[in-house]
């Protein structure tokens, strides 16, 4: 069965999914410098280590009324095909591989879809209890309703004037309608291009500081050696990150069958879609308990990692979420952590308000005992 991975995030309410592969990197929403004469779903840009990347808001781009930007929403950088930008997005989600026998191309609404080509939905997608909209990038990226974005209007005192777009043109007739719900927000219409007016002095400097980190430029040849993108998750209610790099994807544990004569690491075997899983339990590695008792969510979450030739599902509390950290940001290990442990982290950075151990996945897996020799 054919499958791909997409990266799910939370918009406005909706699920949506967009594929993993044209995804560069994820990060912390930043401060954005306007920029004259952009269309109105293109709210600011960034600089992005010397490179301008333009900014979409996928609210107005949607044709919903705008909304406050919070210090918690995430940027999508996507390259499609010739074009990168960075969509704002309230939370990313997680990765997960969708089969197509789990997507739907389209629904029948009992309407005429003749006039339907600039949709933005490529798919629904069945993921256990969810439905997740699938995007269609190249309409996203590329599509532009010429007639729409004239008649949008600059002052509260014209956003009731449907006529200037003509009754015939829906697409124009819905950015009508939502220049009457920002109407109730002059002050957007006003200050349009000035980022988060409402924003608190800690908010600002909250996101002029991540702009400011973003904007750094690597002075060596590999830009990447400064730069990774981490899944965050929680083992016995401490924080650790993985480079997303060897995530394959994240799941829940279902029904899990017991390997005899195996280390208390080793939990067991599960059926990810056809393919025998095995589930490793690293706290005994990183002399942590293993006693189940202490944690509700054991056993409810996995994230499925691929090093060198091994694929196994790493059990874990719970999934918080996919970071973009600047190697400058990260910390030595404390030298108080016991010995043992220190061989498998590659330094410590600050997420939140607590310490988040970045962790040497690779050297973890082939070097701490978590590979089982069979010949043995």
């Amino acid at each position: 069965m054919d499958t791909k991975p997409y990266l799910i995030f939370e918009q406005n309410g909706f699920l949506c999914g967009i594929e993993a592969c044209y995804v560069r990197e994820i990060f912390f929403l930043p401060e954005l410098t306007a920029i004259a004469e952009a269309p109105q779903d293109i709210v600011g840009a960034i600089d992005l280590r010397g490179e301008i990347l333009p900014v979409m808001d996928l609210n107005l781009r949607f044709g919903y009324a705008w909304q406050e930007y919070a210090v918690t929403d995430s940027t999508i950088v996507i390259e499609w095909q010739e074009s990168k930008v960075g969509i704002i997005v309230n939370q990313v989600r997680e990765v997960k591989e969708l089969s197509e026998d789990a997507i739907t191309s389209q629904l029948s609404y009992g309407r005429d879809n003749s006039e339907t080509s600039h949709h933005f939905v490529a798919g629904f997608a069945r993921c256990e209890a969810d439905i997740i909209m699938l995007l269609n990038l190249d309409r996203l990226i590329r599509y532009s309703p010429e007639k729409s974005e004239k008649s949008w209007p600059v002052s509260p005192s014209n956003a009731g004037n449907e006529e200037t777009a003509g009754e015939s043109d829906t697409e124009s007739l819905q950015w009508q309608i939502n220049a009457k719900l920002l109407g109730k927000n002059p002050q957007f219409l006003s200050n349009r291009h000035v980022f988060r007016p409402q924003a608190t002095p800690e908010e600002k400097a909250i996101f002029h500081s991540r702009t400011n980190n973003l904007r750094l430029r690597d002075e060596r040849e590999n830009d990447a050696a400064i730069n990774m993108s981490l899944a965050v998750f929680v083992l016995n209610g401490e924080y650790f990150g993985i480079p997303l790099d060897v995530v394959r994807e994240f799941t829940d544990i279902n029904q899990v069958t017991p390997v005899p004569c195996t280390p208390d690491r080793i939990v067991g075997n599960m059926n990810l879609r056809g393919e025998i899983l095995t589930l490793i339990d690293i706290r005994s590695v990183l002399n942590m308990s293993l006693n189940m008792l202490e944690t509700a969510n054991y056993l409810s979450k996995a994230i499925v990692v691929e090093v060198a030739d091994l694929v196994a599902g790493i059990v874990v509390d719970e999934i918080l979420d996919i970071i973009y950290l600047n190697v400058s940001e990260m910390a030595a290990v404390p030298a108080a952590l016991h010995s043992a442990n220190r061989e498998y982290l590659r330094g410590t950075a600050i997420y939140g308000e607590k310490m988040m151990a970045i962790l040497n996945l690779q050297k973890l897996l082939t070097k701490g005992g978590v590979v089982v020799d069979e010949e043995v």
